[in-house]
């Protein structure tokens, strides 16, 4: 799912390549701590690597398998703060506010 030199990242893809802003935060809220601080462990690391990777491409012609490192990185964004401060899957304080977006940023 991910170009080859990101091999070592292929065993999250299945769970972390989301194409959508809400599906992310669903994959988000139905994820342990745990799998979310593995996946922030391994992918963390990378994300410049990914970035200077994805900056080859035009934005809107990514290939397939770069279209799924950059929702591999929308992903590792929509865990930092629940690995890094909250420890926690939801927003603390929260109760059942939630936010609907109508239009998804592209691509």
């Amino acid at each position: 799912m991910l170009p080859e030199k990101f091999a070592d990242l292929e065993p999250f893809a299945g769970k972390w390549c989301v194409p959508t802003e809400a599906a992310r935060y669903a994959q988000r809220l139905a994820s342990t701590m745990a799998e979310m601080q593995a996946f922030y462990d391994a992918a963390f690391p990378r994300v410049c690597d990914a970035m200077a990777h994805l900056d080859q491409f035009p934005l809107r012609e990514l290939p397939y398998r770069e279209l799924n490192l950059l929702h591999l990185v929308y992903s590792l964004v929509m865990v930092s703060l629940p690995v890094e401060v909250w420890h926690q899957p939801r927003v603390i304080d929260s109760g059942t506010a939630y936010f609907d977006r109508y239009l998804e940023p592209v691509p």
